[in-house]
C-alpha cells in the first residue's frame, strides 16, 4: 500500500532529478547562425579543424580573442563587467556550435565556464573590476587547482595547505592533472586552512598566479604525446590576503557549487561528435549494412536525449537554482556515451585508426579520439563518485 509519506518521499525525488523541458527562443536561431559563419570564417584561417576533445586540446589565444570580440566569451557576466549578460541559455547554443565544430577553445574554456561565474558570485569588488573585464576579452585564462594525487574526485582530503602570514598565506602542496597550467595565467586553487573533524570544513578557495615565485609546474603528457595536463608544485607560495576567493573557510561549499558548471555542459557529451560526423562522411560514399546503420541511428538518439538533459540544467542555472545532481547525471551518462560513441565508431568504421594518418581523415581523428577515451570518465570526477553522490541525495529523500 502506498503510503502519503511513500507519496511525498517518491515527489521529492522527482522534484530531485528533475530536468526542466527547454524551448529554445526565437533569437536562438539567428545566433546559431552568426557562430557558424564565424566557424567558417575561422576554418578559413586554418584554425577549426574539426579535432575531437577540443575543449582540453585545442588552446589558440588569437581564437579565443577574436570570439571574446565577438562577445561570445563570458555571456553569463553581466555587461558592467565586461560580459553580453546574455545568460547561460544563449552562451549554450554558442558553446554547443564550438565544440560540434571541433574549435579550439580550451585557452579560454575554464574561465569562461566557471571561474569568472565563480569570481563574480564569490570575489570582492577588486576581484571582479581586475578579472572579469580580462576573462570577457579573452586575454585572461584560469586553470583549476582541485585535484591531488590522494584526492581526486574525493575532494574533502586534500593535502594541500595555506598557512597564514603576514599579509597573506604561504602555500604548500602539489595539484595534479592542472589541465592549461603551462600556458594559463591563474588557478583557483582549494586549499587547506584549517584542521576540523569534518573534513568539509576548513577549506579555502585562493586565486593563485601561475607565474608567481614558488610555483613549478612539471607537465603530464597524454597517450597522444600532448602536453595538456601537469602536475604544480606549490613551494612557499606567497597568495596576498585580496587572492582569498570568498570567506575563509567556505571552500568547500564553493567549490561544489562550481562543480554545477563544470559537469552539466554540452562537452561532457560532445566532446566526440567530429569523429560520429567524420564516419557519416565515409559512411555516405559507400553501401552500408542493417548494423552501421543501427548503431549510427542509436548514437544520434543517445545524443539527443542528453542535449535535453544538458539543457535543463542550463536553464536550471539560468533561473538561480543549484542542480547538483541533475549536473552529476549529466557528466555520468554524458561521459559514457563519449567513450560509447568511440568504440562503435570504430566497430563499424569501414577503415582502421591510424594516429599516423593525415591530420583530420577518418583514420587519424578515430585514433586521436580513441588516445584521449581514458580520460572522458575521469576528469570532473569518477562516475563512480558521481553515482555516489545522485544515490546519497536520493536515498535523504
Amino acid at each position: 500500500m502506498t503510503t502519503t509519506i511513500d507519496r511525498e518521499r517518491d515527489l521529492a525525488v522527482d522534484e530531485l532529478v528533475r530536468f526542466p523541458d527547454v524551448d529554445l527562443p526565437d533569437s536562438a536561431v539567428d545566433l546559431r547562425r552568426q557562430v557558424r559563419v564565424f566557424l567558417d570564417e575561422e576554418r578559413r584561417r586554418g584554425t577549426v579543424m574539426g579535432r575531437p576533445d577540443s575543449w582540453l586540446s585545442g588552446w589558440d589565444r588569437g581564437f579565443s580573442e577574436r570570439l571574446a570580440g565577438r562577445g561570445w566569451v563570458g555571456m553569463a557576466l553581466p555587461t558592467r563587467y565586461g560580459g553580453s549578460g546574455a545568460g547561460p541559455i544563449a552562451r549554450y547554443v554558442v558553446i554547443e556550435e564550438l565544440l560540434a565544430a571541433g574549435a579550439p577553445v580550451s585557452a579560454h574554456w575554464v574561465s569562461d565556464r566557471q571561474a569568472g561565474i565563480s569570481i563574480l558570485g564569490h570575489g570582492t569588488d577588486e576581484q571582479r573590476e581586475t578579472f572579469l573585464p580580462a576573462i570577457a576579452a579573452g586575454r585572461c585564462f584560469f586553470s583549476i587547482g582541485m585535484s591531488e594525487s590522494e584526492s581526486g574526485s574525493d575532494l574533502a582530503s586534500v593535502q594541500t595547505r595555506a598557512d597564514e602570514v603576514d599579509g597573506g598565506w604561504k602555500m604548500n602542496g602539489t595539484k595534479m592533472w592542472t589541465g592549461g597550467a603551462h600556458l594559463n595565467d591563474y588557478a583557483i586553487v582549494l586549499a587547506r586552512t584549517s584542521d576540523h573533524e569534518n573534513r568539509h570544513d576548513g577549506l579555502t578557495q585562493f586565486l593563485v598566479d601561475l607565474r608567481a615565485p614558488g610555483v613549478r609546474v612539471e607537465g603530464i603528457e597524454l597517450l597522444t604525446g600532448e602536453h595538456r595536463f601537469n602536475a604544480v608544485h606549490l613551494e612557499d607560495v606567497f597568495v596576498p590576503d585580496n587572492r582569498v576567493l570568498g570567506n575563509e573557510g567556505d571552500g568547500w561549499k564553493q567549490v561544489t557549487g562550481e562543480l554545477a558548471f563544470e559537469r552539466s555542459g554540452p562537452e561532457r557529451f560532445l566532446s566526440t561528435l567530429p569523429v560520429l560526423e567524420s564516419l557519416l562522411g565515409v559512411l555516405a560514399a559507400q553501401s552500408n549494412t542493417d548494423h552501421q546503420l543501427a548503431v549510427v541511428g542509436t548514437l544520434t538518439a543517445r545524443l539527443v536525449a542528453l542535449r535535453a538533459l544538458s539543457l535543463g540544467v542550463a536553464s536550471a542555472l539560468q533561473a538561480g537554482e543549484s542542480p547538483d545532481v541533475q549536473a552529476a547525471m549529466v557528466k555520468d551518462l554524458g561521459t559514457r556515451f563519449e567513450g560509447d560513441l568511440v568504440e562503435q565508431v570504430r566497430e563499424i568504421s569501414p577503415v582502421a585508426p591510424a594516429i599516423s594518418a593525415t591530420i583530420g581523415t577518418h583514420p587519424e581523428l578515430l585514433a586521436f579520439a580513441l588516445l584521449h577515451t581514458p580520460g572522458y570518465t575521469l576528469r570532473g570526477g569518477t562516475n563512480e563518485i558521481l553515482r555516489g553522490i545522485i544515490t546519497k541525495e536520493v536515498t535523504a529523500r
